[in-house]
């Protein structure tokens, strides 16, 4: 598994990234935000947490104007896997790859704290190696990490079409319907606020799932 780690001015939660994708045997490639190609023959792009750009504006609002992003679209359109966290999950909203937005959360806090997350489905290349209505925990680090559809038509298809992978089992935020982490239609850009690359070498270890069931799904695509 060769895997792109993008990196914008004020990520700070790309080495981690990195770093988790390498313990589940994956070969990192770092890629700045003004290079205006994917490396070659890459199979997963992670989108980091952080302060992009400083928050300016919108959270990842500039960042979703990188030269890199074109590519990015581009990578998923093709059916390329693309997983954006806390800061990663805004700048893929904000770039229109997933539904919805994220805003200031219910209290106006920044909340760092563990939090408990139900799968709601393992039909994704994001939650294989999971069980249906296991929890996880996973720490969360945010101030506008609060998820909202937009229109109930927009929760209505995320529902149906089971693009849902994660909520909150106690909601930290006040994100709609508990939402934690959505897909988009295909299933193949994955956004959530919490940090799985947190809980990979310390801590629950939880997130290491997300990695092992990148892999699974990538090798059995393969196969």
């Amino acid at each position: 598994m060769k895997v792109a780690v993008i990196t914008f001015p004020g990520s700070n939660c790309d080495r981690d990234l990195a770093v988790a994708f390498e313990r589940a045997g994956a070969r990192v490639v770092r890629v700045w935000h003004k290079d205006t190609e994917l490396p070659v023959g890459v199979d997963v792009v992670g989108i980091p947490g952080g302060f992009s750009f400083g928050d300016y504006l919108r959270c990842g609002a500039m960042a979703a104007l990188s030269p890199i992003m074109s590519k990015v679209k581009e990578f998923a359109d093709n059916g390329g896997l693309v997983i954006g966290i806390c800061n990663g999950f805004q700048i893929l909203c904000e770039a229109h790859l997933l539904p919805g937005a994220l805003v200031r959360n219910e209290k106006q806090l920044f909340q760092c704290m563990d939090v408990s997350l139900k799968v709601e489905t393992t039909e994704s290349p994001w939650t294989k190696e999971m069980k249906q209505g296991e929890t996880l925990s996973i720490p969360t680090a945010n101030g506008e990490g609060r998820y909202i559809a937009g229109s109930p038509d927009v929760h209505a298809t995320l529902s149906a079409n089971g693009q849902i992978l994660l909520t909150y089992t106690q909601n930290p935020n006040g994100s709609e319907h508990d939402i934690a982490g959505i897909t988009n239609a295909k299933k193949n850009v994955f956004g959530l606020m919490p940090h799985p690359e947190r809980a990979s070498d310390l801590r629950s270890k939880d997130g290491m799932k997300f990695w092992s069931s990148v892999t699974r799904y990538l090798k059995e695509k393969s196969a």
